[in-house]
């Protein structure tokens, strides 16, 4: 065998050498269990701004979800049964995120409606569902305008985060505003009214109802 062949093979066996040495420095206790190295994903913690936005927002959705369900009560359209359902699932999402980062869950109750530790939240809720309980149409505006508040407000969120998995969580959750805002405005528009934004830009609005 040459001497080219015989580095080769030696260069090759330490590589090797290398590579088991790595993995049993990752995972010491399984060594030789016959187990895989387990990989620890090290999560860096929110700052303050990201930790107010994520509680905020936390609530906001329950805001949104509470307000529609109390709304299905009264005019037992099912659009508002359908969208608190997926108002249930942002919460969810959220809720996982708190655990995620070791942070305190606003919610208190999370079957009580109404309820909310955040006292703008709490008057922002009575205000919508008293502006929503005067007819069918009005309970529609006020579900649009709360799709309004929320594409705006997780765009915000998505601005002040450096975290990448805080960054995709918003967006899930302002393609479902977006999807809300599309079917209240459609709605509106089967019952013979044109829907103004009250909140975010002609422009915006009309690229996303071209979705």
């Amino acid at each position: 065998m040459n001497s080219f062949k015989l580095n080769k093979i030696a260069v090759m066996g330490l590589l090797i050498t290398s590579a088991i040495i790595s993995t049993l420095a990752v995972t010491p206790a399984l060594a030789g269990k016959g187990r895989g190295p387990v990989l620890t994903v090290v999560t860096t913690a929110l700052s303050a701004d990201e930790a107010r936005e994520l509680t905020y927002m936390r609530e906001e959705e329950k805001l949104a979800r509470d307000v529609y369900l109390s709304l299905y009560e009264q005019w037992h359209a099912v659009i508002f049964s359908n969208i608190a359902s997926s108002e249930q699932r942002h919460m969810d999402a959220l809720e996982k995120k708190l655990e995620m980062y070791n942070l305190t869950d606003p919610v208190v109750n999370e079957s009580t409606i109404g309820e909310f530790t955040n006292s703008d939240l709490k008057a922002l809720y009575t205000t919508l569902l008293e502006s929503g309980s005067i007819t069918l149409i009005d309970g529609l505006r006020v579900g649009a305008t709360i799709e309004e508040i929320d594409i705006i407000d997780i765009q915000n969120a998505i601005e002040l985060t450096s975290h990448i998995d805080m960054i995709t969580v918003y967006q899930n959750l302002q393609e479902g505003s977006k999807n809300h805002l599309r079917a209240y405005v459609k709605s509106l528009e089967v019952l013979g009214v044109t829907y103004t934004p009250q909140h975010i830009s002609q422009e915006l609005f009309d690229a996303i109802m071209e979705l």
